[in-house]
């Protein structure tokens, strides 16, 4: 084993008189913090255009590893800050890289000199930017996909920001700039930003020509619904059509059998999941419920683009191509688009066991199938094709033989330059799938052993293939490494680890949440199928088990109980939740049913005991022939615990509320608005201090007589995107058909309600103040309190030519961060060196040598301009995670220059290098 540390940090000795004016203070450093935002990474590597260098983004740690390619081996050269989670790297030139930093809704233009790195400039974009490309025969230009909303976009009206209240608009969408000229505004002029018919985008890829772009709907959805449980008719699979309002529609019928658990014990009535084959919305049984879908869902998941259009212009759609798109590519020589995907089976109810005297359907181990879907632009036409044809999914228990075949979670892809072989990153199974295109897309391909290579890091996430095709560079994410792969020999040959502030707890748990070799039983589906990015497929599932038993509900209800308060086992379809943030918030599942409060002494409050009471999911759902051992359990806990969400993007970066929002706050939390005199916050809670975001855990069944825990509401911005619903008895409004819209599911435990103002609309809750009301209510539930304030992960570049048009960005950032919002930290190069500052309080900076402190911005900036700093970067950090992310990069709480290498202190500047 060769080792040696990162050559930059040798260096460091001389760099710490570069700043030479710098007056001397005694160091401080406090308990180093991490956050897992758990960002999925969509173009972590990428090989500069003469193949000399290689770029990684350095996920956890916020910045991109620059690596030479050399004969036989990588060396490693540099790291280069860039912005918080960055996913995406692309290389325009040899010497200028564009990264794509996905909590900071920014992307990095960095200056790439020899070993070191500098970012010239920082662009501003919409929320949760994704993915980027270079395309344009003639004028390059830079495509970068985000949300259609954030405080950076163009979309930032006091009474509708992100447009989150306009129905059927596009929501995908796609920054271009020009890529020689992005403009004279300091946080960058974008050519255009398109709005295409799709919700967030996730992955682009360009033709061999770059005469096209092809954009992706990240989680895309399905062309499934809900037919809320007031559209179903009551009674069960023995009623026939009924009509419940004179003039409303006529519903098909009650819920197909099975209507009682096997104990006999009758479901509550619920709603159905249908989907849409091409002539009507559809159930199990073939009934029609297209009266009552009061929409259109094109599901519409891949863009054609045209790069050499004056005007961004789109060629054609791609429909129904898959439910999560990961990754694309293009193959180099048919022109074919190959989309890696996961396509969802929700319309299926039922988890649980199946013998022969269990006839009812069920999911298990048959959750979200992995696929790549061909598209060919010649015809537009889409043929999905099944990476795990092998499995015979009625047969338990599975054979190993099957399993270790099976690939799980497609996410990254990487052709040779003949096209007749495609390398298939798969996240969920450890290995890269080596595929014969022609076999591929003929639709013959079987998985083989022989033809998979086993990354033995585990988790890989991205794939880049050299020039002649002997050497395949891959990101293993499970240990954060870059490994270095034979073709030939199908072998890894070299692996660097990239330094991490990841805790271990966070490190030995991840693998039990994507890893579907480990948990479950065909090797197939983890908990990342639906839980994509520790976050939410965007469906509903109806995941209950006939077979199962009522249980016993220990939590707190609020308000009066109606009806019986056990689980039933049978629940009906219910939405996939976000894992993060879930600490603090008590029992899990839209019914609190996974709750310790079972247990002798148990708590119901316990999110750790409730989160362990999912071990029989494993065998129930996923199919996996025994529950997880305690250690493994608990370290899933603990990484499940980590997870956090991202600050709010509709909220102003202030912190502040517009009139609006301010107005809808005012009522939630003081006005009587249901029975009883209870306002909105009586069951929302919000305490910052304790870390309750809506709820604090406890229980009601004030929606419908139905037993629900009260959810937190940090996410509702992200629900948008399903306009239309058919009227019921408990909302009796026009029903007005709406037209082609984004999504199949809104609100609610099931998703049936289409917008947060049809909830609110509910005849449980009390308005006096009408629509206008109701409007400035929904305002605020969008722009709703979160973990992190808005201004978290925001930055700015500043150059000498700037400043003073920047002014207003930076100082919104120091005021931020001296009124606790987050930490300041600032960095630049200074004399081929990377410095780092982290400001106080009072607004003063200490540097990453002990002992040297700068007045203000002002007197920092005046110093790094006047000693040849090319610029200066600015980024808003989370509290308590500045030291460690400014200045102490190993968080062994000194700061990165306290002293030179040695022997007993490397870990100071990095880990050893490589690992081989």
């Amino acid at each position: 084993m060769n080792s040696f540390v990162f050559s930059a940090r040798l260096r460091v000795v001389a760099a710490a008189f570069i700043l030479a004016g710098i007056v001397s203070v005694q160091a401080f450093a406090q308990a180093p913090v991490y956050r897992n935002f758990e960002s999925h990474q969509f173009r972590p590597l990428a090989l500069s255009p003469s193949g000399s260098r290689l770029f990684v983004t350095n996920t956890p740690d916020n910045r991109v590893e620059i690596f030479s390619v050399e004969e036989k081996k990588l060396t490693h050269l540099g790291s280069v800050r860039v912005g918080m989670e960055p996913v995406a790297v692309a290389a325009r030139t040899d010497n200028e890289i564009w990264v794509v930093n996905h909590l900071s809704d920014s992307v990095s233009i960095v200056d790439i000199d020899g070993t070191v790195g500098s970012v010239r400039r920082t662009l501003l974009v919409g929320d949760e930017p994704r993915d980027i490309v270079f395309a344009g025969s003639e004028t390059q230009k830079a495509y970068i996909t985000t949300a259609h909303r954030g405080q950076n976009s163009p979309y930032t009206s006091e009474t509708n920001p992100g447009e989150l209240i306009t129905p059927g608009i596009g929501r995908a969408d796609v920054w271009v700039f020009d890529a020689k000229d992005q403009g004279d505004k300091p946080g960058g002029q974008p050519l255009v930003v398109a709005s295409l018919f799709g919700d967030s985008p996730g992955p682009l890829t360009v033709s061999a020509d770059g005469s096209r772009v092809y954009v992706g709907v990240f989680k895309s959805g399905n062309q499934t619904t809900i037919i809320g449980r007031v559209l179903v008719c009551d009674g069960g699979a023995d009623v026939g059509p009924c009509q419940p309002l004179p003039d409303g529609p006529v519903l098909p019928g009650g819920l197909p059998e099975p209507n009682e658990s096997a104990d006999g014990t009758p479901m509550p009535e619920a709603g159905l999941i249908v989907r849409y084959d091409g002539e009507g919305w559809k159930d199990e049984l073939g009934r029609d419920w297209s009266d009552v879908v009061a929409f259109d869902l094109p599901d519409l998941d891949v863009f054609e683009l045209d790069a050499d259009a004056d005007e961004l212009a789109q060629i054609r759609s791609y429909p129904t191509v898959g439910t999560v798109l990961y990754a694309m590519g293009v193959n180099p020589v048919n022109g074919k688009v190959y989309v890696a995907n996961t396509e969802a089976r929700n319309e299926v109810r039922f988890e649980g066991i199946r013998t022969k005297d269990r006839p009812y359907t069920t999911v298990q181990g048959h959750l979200h199938e992995a696929r790549v879907t061909v598209l060919d632009p010649a015809d537009g036409s889409v043929s999905p094709h099944h990476l795990n044809p092998h499995i015979d999914y009625n047969q338990f228990p599975v054979p190993q033989s099957v399993r270790d075949k099976s690939l799980s979670m497609p996410v990254g892809m990487a052709f040779t330059g003949d096209g007749e072989t495609v390398f298939i990153a798969a996240k969920g199974s450890d290995r890269v799938a080596v595929i014969d295109t022609e076999s591929l897309e003929k639709g013959d391909y079987t998985p083989d052993t022989d033809e998979q290579i086993y990354l033995p890091g585990g988790g890989p996430a991205g794939l880049v293939l050299d020039a002649d095709g002997k050497r395949l560079f891959a990101l293993t994410r499970f240990d954060n490494a870059v490994n270095v792969v034979d073709t030939k020999s199908r072998e890894v040959v070299q692996r660097i680890e990239m330094p991490s502030p990841e805790p271990m707890s966070v490190v030995a748990g991840r693998p039990l949440f994507f890893n579907a070799f480990l948990t479950s039983g065909n090797g197939e589906s983890s908990c990342a199928s639906c839980h994509v990015a520790g976050d939410k497929d965007e469906l509903s599932w109806d995941l209950g088990d006939p077979y199962d038993k009522v249980l016993d509900n220990p939590g707190e209800v609020f308000g009066p109980l109606m009806g019986e308060p056990g689980f039933h086992p049978m629940k009906g379809p219910m939405l996939t939740q976000t894992m993060r943030g879930i600490d603090n918030h008590g029992a899990l599942h839209w019914r609190g049913d996974r709750t310790a409060g079972n247990d002798p002494g148990g708590d119901p409050l316990d999110v750790a005991g409730a989160l362990r009471k999912f071990n029989p999911t494993f065998v129930n759902l996923m199919g996996r022939d025994a529950q997880l051992s305690s250690a493994q359990l608990e370290q899933l806990v603990q990484y499940s615990l980590s997870l956090v969400p991202p600050p709010n993007p509709i909220r102003p970066l202030d912190n502040s509320l517009t009139p609006m929002q301010a107005e809808g706050k005012e009522f939630y939390m003081k006005a009587p608005s249901i029975l009883g005199g209870g306002t909105c916050g009586t069951c929302h809670v919000v305490d910052e201090s304790r870390g309750w975001y809506g709820t604090r855990g406890t229980l009601t069944n004030i929606i419908g007589g139905r037993l629900t825990k009260v959810p937190h509401q940090r996410n509702m911005y992200e629900r948008v995107g399903m306009f239309g619903r058919a009227p019921s008895t408990s909302l009796p409004f026009n029903g007005q058909h709406m037209g082609p819209q984004i999504r199949g599911y809104g609100y609610t435990h099931d998703g049936g309600a289409d917008t947060m103002m049809r909830f609110m609309s509910y005849p449980v809750f009390k308005f006096p103040g009408g629509l206008a009301q109701l409007r400035a209510v929904e305002q605020y539930m969008f722009a709703f309190e979160s973990d992190l304030k808005p201004v978290v992960g925001q930055q700015i570049t500043l150059t000498p030519d700037n400043v003073e048009k920047a002014r207003g960005r930076a100082g919104l950032l120091i005021d931020r961060a001296m009124a606790g919002d987050a930490e300041l930290m600032v960095h630049m190069l200074v004399g081929g060196f990377e410095r780092s500052f982290l400001m106080d309080a009072k607004g003063s900076f200490s540097s990453d040598t002990p002992g040297q402190k700068v007045a203000d911005i002002n007197e920092l900036a005046t110093l790094a301009f006047r000693m040849g700093a090319p610029s200066m970067t600015l980024t808003a950090v989370p509290p308590g995670s500045g030291f460690r992310i400014a200045v102490d990069r190993d968080g062994d709480g000194r700061r990165d220059r306290a002293v030179r290498p040695t022997e007993s202190n490397r870990q100071q500047y990095g880990p050893l290098l490589p690992k081989q």
